[in-house]
């Protein structure tokens, strides 16, 4: 995939759980050219939500999100969102496994930002492309993808 041309999105997922938890949040960003085309803002809604610094770590922008009942709802509307544009995931293991059910193509951004993806990766991306801090990792992320091209 060419990130400079093509059309993909850049999702990120917050579960409560690696594995097996609820989808606290859902966001990405549907880029083509370069360009940002459109953004998926999606959370749980607060009172489904029981672990206390998860409400606390998604505190940020409430009004710049759609609030659903449960995980599934979540996905579905990604699914509906993304059809099937290819994903650029920031996590290759618990991402992977939310999203396992979309037939869409998916591929880490790391080795596109030619970085080692390891547990200092976004401190090492931060550094290595001079980003300000954001609430968003695919604001980050594709920050780093306009400086890198």
């Amino acid at each position: 995939m060419n990130l400079a041309k093509d059309e993909y999105i850049i999702v990120e997922v917050i579960p409560t759980r690696l594995n097996d938890g609820d989808i606290v949040e859902l966001t990405a960003l549907r880029i083509k050219d370069l360009k940002l085309v459109d953004r998926f803002n999606y959370r749980l809604n607060k009172d489904k939500v029981d672990i206390k610094e998860f409400l606390e770590m998604c505190s940020y922008d409430n009004d710049s999100f759609e609030y659903c009942d449960d995980t599934k709802s979540i996905i579905d509307a990604f699914k509906e969102w993304c059809k099937d544009t290819n994903l650029i995931t920031i996590d290759n293991t618990y991402t992977n496994n939310y999203l396992n059910d979309l037939p869409n193509k998916k591929e880490l951004v790391f080795p596109y930002l030619e970085l080692e993806n390891n547990s200092e990766v976004i401190q090492n991306m931060i550094n290595k492309y001079k980003l300000e801090e954001s609430n968003y990792l695919v604001d980050l992320v594709y920050e780093a993808i306009i400086r890198h091209f």
